[in-house]
């Protein structure tokens, strides 16, 4: 094996000098009526108490804007004290949101059960008991509608607080059975009878990669991978780009988990027929998919097509076909306020990118930065590299 060229570039996450704040809403209930004079108030528990109490109100705009501001409260203060009086209920209010309210309330109750999971992830009975008790509510409201927004919240949601507060292997693959028939609609599943559009398709994906990164592969059946492997060997060919991106992350984590060269290798030598075939064919699949990876890191571009999404989409596919032939992870180091981490599997580069993306579309950038808070050390440990 030659000497590996790393393309990817080192990246800076949280970087302690940036002074960057988070953003807040601008708009107030008018039963919560935000200034800059009240503004302090609402980092307190006074003012979640009055954002909790209208949840419980019937105009979904009220509920919104307790929502937006809940998102603001968790994003500014690690809110430890509120939680502990109040998970349960602030929990079932945002069940409640997502099973009556329009796809942004549903969008925005996601974020702050999200949020919750995250605030009380250091204790893992609580953390456990904010997955189990969104499980029917979340299955249900996946069942119904097919708006992108609220599908995608909802399987983001439920990635998070499974990473938080999924006990044991069971639970973790429950969850992704339930992502997965985003990813693979079968006759029976409960998910809506059309085909998800890409934007579904791509965030179940992620989703689904995001949970497979902490699974053990021996504790997966070989036809699990096998099916798994040849439908988004299938995405690859997709037009869309983003898509195809999920899809190749998908795989890369799969090939690395798994350790399909392991059982490929084991099953060489056995007497079972059976053992033999599925080896041919799960050596076909990774002929093949080495040379659609090889055809997409070298893609010309085309009209219409941005650059910056082409270059992104080359150096991907470039990383996981060195890995597929030579075995080389995608090394790289991440700075996070003064600390750097050293990235060398493809688990840890999905977990930590994904984390990274959840703590900026959440907000969650200010408290982050408190790297001696519990929340912050936790974000920091899902990625298991301190």
């Amino acid at each position: 094996m030659g000497k590996r060229s790393n393309q990817r570039k080192n990246v800076a996450l949280f970087d302690s000098d940036d002074e960057g704040s988070v953003s807040s809403s601008s708009t107030a209930m008018s039963e919560l009526t935000v200034t800059p004079e009240t503004e302090e108030l609402y980092a307190g528990d006074k003012g979640l108490d009055q954002c909790l109490d209208a949840l419980f109100e019937k105009r979904g705009s009220t509920r919104e804007k307790a929502l937006s501001l809940l998102i603001d409260g968790f994003a500014n203060k690690l809110q430890h004290q509120f939680v502990e009086n109040k998970c349960i209920t602030l929990l079932n209010q945002c069940h409640n949101s997502i099973k009556r309210g329009s796809s942004k309330e549903i969008n925005l109750a996601s974020r702050v059960i999200g949020m919750l999971a995250i605030t009380v992830g250091y204790e893992d009975t609580a953390a456990h008991e904010v997955l189990e008790e969104s499980i029917v509510p979340f299955s249900q409201a996946l069942k119904s509608g097919s708006d992108s927004l609220k599908i995608s919240s909802i399987l983001d949601c439920l990635a998070v607080i499974t990473f938080v507060g999924g006990s044991d292997t069971e639970a973790t693959e429950r969850s992704m059975q339930i992502i997965w028939q985003f990813v693979n609609p079968k006759l029976g599943s409960n998910v809506v009878a059309s085909k998800p559009n890409t934007t579904i398709l791509t965030a179940a994906i992620s989703a689904w990669t995001f949970l497979l990164t902490t699974m053990d592969g021996c504790n997966l059946n070989s036809k699990t991978w096998q099916e798994s492997i040849s439908y988004l060997s299938n995405l690859l060919d997709k037009d869309d780009r983003m898509l195809r991106i999920a899809a190749g992350e998908a795989l890369a984590v799969i090939f690395e988990v798994g350790n399909l060269e392991k059982i490929l290798d084991e099953a060489k030598g056995s007497s079972d027929s059976s053992m033999r075939e599925k080896v041919i064919h799960l050596q076909g699949l990774k002929g093949k998919i080495l040379n659609q990876v090889r055809n997409l890191s070298a893609e010309a571009g085309g009209k219409g097509l941005a650059k910056k999404d082409l270059n992104s989409q080359k150096n991907l596919f470039r990383e996981i076909l060195e890995f597929l032939e030579d075995g080389y992870g995608p090394e790289t180091t991440i700075k996070i306020g003064a600390d750097v981490l050293s990235i060398a599997t493809w688990s840890q580069l999905i977990q930590v990118f994904l984390v990274q993306i959840v703590i900026l579309c959440w907000d969650l950038r200010v408290a982050c930065l408190q790297l001696s808070s519990p929340t912050s050390l936790y974000i920091l440990s899902f990625i298991d590299l301190f």
